[in-house]
């Protein structure tokens, strides 16, 4: 009997993916579960249900360290916002395909499978991933025979699969952020319910009293919070914990999907905003003006890429490589204050800052202002002639 392995989470869709492998595909069926920081019980139940299903194999793979390094660092460097939110599950996409590629090497699997939908974008970034680093098939059992929730629990009861406890919505959770869609949160008309929210307090009950964070950063990415050094892991769940306290870090937004189809999401992304802040802030003091520019510009493809899958695609790594450059400059401190929802940046200074703080001042004279005056006469010089042209009127 050929392997296949299968990316498991332990919910609904994976569940009914093992039986449905066993009998509609005829694979013996090896699952895998990467921890890219999910809660503990997340990390757990998978082993759990596999044993409990009969699955005669199961790993359990710790990617944290990679994750936040690789990943997470990554998205603070390129300031990566997709459609105004720090992406989370599509960033931990690629890494968790390229380790079950792994396992599947290891098992001398012939397949892959995973339980997403066909309107979802995980599908796109699962599968781009494998293919860009296995030759193996893809099986998509959720999709290939376009079941339905509904159809799902019927074929779960039929096959004695147990079935997890009822979610009223779809949560997605990794150390850099949280996702919600799905139930009542479909309907744009409708609030986001507090109960749906974890990470962050709400404005209400945040604390009265502002607070202050220091932040430093070498080459780009923070090694320091409040001067303690820290690991990258330890560093983003310090920063989430912070500005979730102050209610920071809540994302309600219609999102657009690869496929076309709009969507309402809710995100909890307390730690990557403060981080992503205060970060662009220090680029401010030390980017020439065409930088900054384009580091906009970068920040927007690169959030794009990610996004739709396509981590393996050449220009990322192109962005990569201009963007490392760059950043080695990136190098300061910055303090952000944090009061009830609200991020301001206080101070920021760096050694590498190309602000000049005796030129701009307007005690100074040595820059001689005199000399500005055939400079700006010919300021514009394009759009006076046009004006006379055609606005003679």
């Amino acid at each position: 009997m050929e392997k296949v392995v299968l990316a498991f989470s332990g919910g609904l869709d994976t569940s009914v993916c093992i039986k449905l492998l066993e009998e509609r595909y005829d694979y013996e069926v090896i699952t895998a579960c990467v921890d890219v920081g999910q809660p503990e019980d997340e990390i757990n139940k998978p082993a759990e249900k596999a044993d409990e299903i009969g699955v005669t194999k199961h790993y359990t793979i710790d990617a944290k360290d990679e994750f936040a390094k690789d990943y997470c660092f990554r998205c603070i460097k390129t300031n990566a916002l997709y459609e105004g939110y720090p992406l989370s599950t599509a960033f931990a996409r690629p890494l968790i395909g390229k380790k079950i590629v792994e396992i599947a090497e290891k098992e001398n699997a012939t397949a892959i499978a995973h339980g997403c939908t066909g309107k979802g974008n995980d599908q796109f970034r699962f599968e781009a991933t494998i293919r860009s680093e296995s030759d193996v098939e893809i099986v998509a059992p959720i999709r290939d025979y376009n079941l339905t929730r509904t159809e799902e629990q019927a074929y779960a009861r039929e096959n004695g699969i147990p079935l997890p406890s009822e979610k009223i919505y779809s949560i997605d959770e990794n150390i850099w952020g949280r996702s919600i869609e799905g139930g009542i949160l479909e309907d744009p008309k409708t609030p986001s319910p507090e109960d749906i929210f974890e990470w962050t307090k709400s404005t209400e009950d945040a604390p009265d009293k502002a607070e202050i964070i220091k932040i430093e950063f070498v080459k780009g990415e923070p090694v320091k919070i409040n001067d303690e050094a820290l690991d990258p892991v330890a560093l983003i769940r310090k920063a989430n914990a912070i500005a979730g306290e102050h209610g920071v870090g809540r994302v309600d937004i219609i999102e657009d999907r690869i496929i076309g189809l709009k969507s309402r999401e809710n995100y909890e992304t307390p730690g990557a905003l403060l981080l992503i802040t205060a970060h662009q802030a220090l680029e401010k003091l030390i980017f020439s003006r065409k930088e900054i520019v384009f580091a906009e510009y970068l920040a927007q493809k690169y959030a794009e890429l990610v996004y739709d899958g396509y981590w393996n695609e050449p220009l990322r790594e192109d962005l990569d490589a201009i963007n490392d450059h760059m950043q080695e400059r990136v190098n300061g401190i910055v303090e952000v204050k944090l009061h009830k929802g609200s991020m301001k940046i206080v101070t920021r200074e760096s050694p590498n800052a190309i602000y000049n703080q005796k030129e701009v001042s307007f005690e100074d004279k040595d820059m001689d202002q005199t000399e500005m005056i055939g400079m700006v006469k010919y300021h514009d010089l394009q759009g006076a002639e046009y004006s006379k042209v055609w606005k003679k009127e």
